[in-house]
C-alpha cells in the first residue's frame, strides 16, 4: 500500500471515529507496534535499496507524524462532544420503576374516613402529646377511676400547663378521644366528627398487642340524638365496610365516657357464622366500642346536658384490619415484608 493510500485510509478512519474506542482501534491499526500499517512501512525502510532508503524513511516518518497530529486533533473533537460520565444515555432501554402503594393499615384508615365523610363527618386531628385533663378527667375518668388501670398509660416527665393555669401530667395519648374534648371546647353543637390517629399504651409487642397503634374515634352531638341513631349509623358503616348483607349485633359493655355502652360485632365472614379459629368458634367478630355520651362529659366541656345528647364510638384499625384480612398476628403489619404487604389490597 502506497503512502498516499495509507494517508487516505487513516484520514477516513479518523473522520468516522465517534468514540474513544474508535480512536484506539484506529491507532492500533496504523501505528500499533506489531501490526500497524505505518509501523510496517517504517520497518520496510531497512529492506529498501540503499539509494531509496533516505527518501522512503523521510516519507514514512512524515506520514507517522501526520497521523499522530490528526489523531490528537480528532481525539479532542470526540472528547469535547462526549457525554459526561454520569450523563443519561438515552439510547439505553428504559427501566420499569417499582410502583409504590399505601400501607394496608393506611388503606383501612382511608376507607373508614371515606365512609364517614360520605355521612357528613369532618375529619379532625390533634396532638399525640396530651394532658391528663383531655385524656382522662374530661372523659369522666378521675384520678382514682379503675378505668385508668386499663389504659396502661405512658407518662412523661414534664407537666403541661392547662387552660386554667394548673400544671397537668404529660402523657402520650391512650386514645384519640381527647380530640373530641378539644373540639367540643372550641365548637358549640351540633358536632359530627371523627378523629383518626396514633395512640400509645404500655403493652407488650405480641400477636394481638402493640405499644403504638391507630384508632378512629367518632362523635355526634345535637338535640334529640338517640341510641337508635347510633345503631343505625354503625349498621350502615358495617355494611359499607364489609358487605351489604353483613350481620351485626350490639353487646352491652362499659366505658366511663358513655352510658349506656356497647360493643358492635359483625358476623364472621370467614366461616359465615358457623365458628372458626378467626372468630374463636363464636361466629362473631368484635369491631368497635360505642355508646351514648355520658352527661359528665358534656358538663366538662360546658354543653347543656339537659338539652343535648350524643353518641361516640372508637375503632381500633389494627384489630379491624386483622378481621378484615383474616389474619391472626398484628405484628405482620409492622415487619415491612413487601411480599406480604403486596398481597393485601383493600
Amino acid at each position: 500500500m502506497s503512502i498516499d493510500e495509507l494517508r487516505k485510509e487513516f484520514q477516513a478512519a479518523l473522520a468516522s471515529a465517534r468514540t474513544a474506542e474508535d480512536l484506539q482501534n484506529a491507532r492500533d491499526r496504523f501505528v500499533g507496534r506489531k501490526q500497524g500499517l505505518i509501523t510496517a512501512l517504517l520497518k520496510a525502510v531497512s529492506a529498501a535499496p540503499a539509494d531509496e532508503r533516505r527518501a522512503l524513511g523521510g516519507s514514512a516518518n512524515a506520514l507517522k507524524q501526520e497521523f499522530e497530529e490528526a489523531w490528537r486533533a480528532r481525539s479532542a473533537v470526540v472528547e469535547a462532544g462526549a457525554a459526561p460520565p454520569d450523563a443519561l444515555d438515552v439510547t439505553l432501554p428504559g427501566r420499569v420503576p417499582r410502583i409504590g402503594r399505601r400501607h394496608a393499615l393506611t388503606q383501612v384508615r382511608e376507607r373508614i374516613e371515606s365512609i364517614f365523610a360520605a355521612m357528613g363527618y369532618a375529619v379532625i386531628d390533634g396532638p399525640e402529646l396530651e394532658d391528663d385533663w383531655h385524656n382522662f378527667e374530661a372523659l369522666n375518668m378521675p384520678p382514682d377511676h379503675p378505668a385508668r388501670d386499663m389504659q396502661d398509660t405512658l407518662y412523661l416527665g414534664a407537666p403541661l400547663p392547662s387552660s386554667d393555669g394548673r400544671r397537668e401530667a404529660t402523657l402520650l395519648r391512650t386514645h384519640t378521644s381527647g380530640m373530641q374534648i378539644r373540639h367540643m371546647e372550641a365548637h358549640p353543637p351540633p358536632v359530627r366528627v371523627i378523629s383518626p390517629g396514633r395512640v400509645y399504651r404500655r403493652d407488650n409487642f405480641d400477636a394481638t398487642h402493640t405499644p403504638m397503634f391507630t384508632q378512629v374515634e367518632g362523635l355526634v352531638v345535637d338535640e334529640g340524638i338517640t341510641l337508635g341513631d347510633l345503631k343505625g349509623t354503625l349498621r350502615a358503616f358495617a355494611e359499607r365496610l364489609f358487605d351489604p348483607n353483613v350481620k351485626t349485633r350490639f353487646r352491652p359493655s362499659f366505658f366511663p365516657y358513655t352510658e349506656p355502652s356497647a360493643e358492635l360485632d359483625v358476623g364472621c365472614f370467614n366461616c359465615d357464622g358457623a365458628g372458626c379459629a378467626l372468630c374463636k368458634q363464636s361466629g362473631w367478630l368484635e369491631v368497635l366500642g360505642c355508646g351514648m355520651v355520658h352527661p359528665a362529659v358534656f358538663e366538662a366541656v360546658g354543653y347543656d346536658a339537659d338539652r343535648y345528647t350524643g353518641f361516640a364510638f372508637g375503632i381500633g384499625i389494627e384489630r379491624l384490619a386483622l378481621r378484615f384480612y383474616g389474619l391472626d398476628d398484628i405484628r405482620t403489619f409492622y415487619e415491612n415484608d413487601l411480599r406480604f404487604l403486596e398481597q393485601l389490597p383493600l
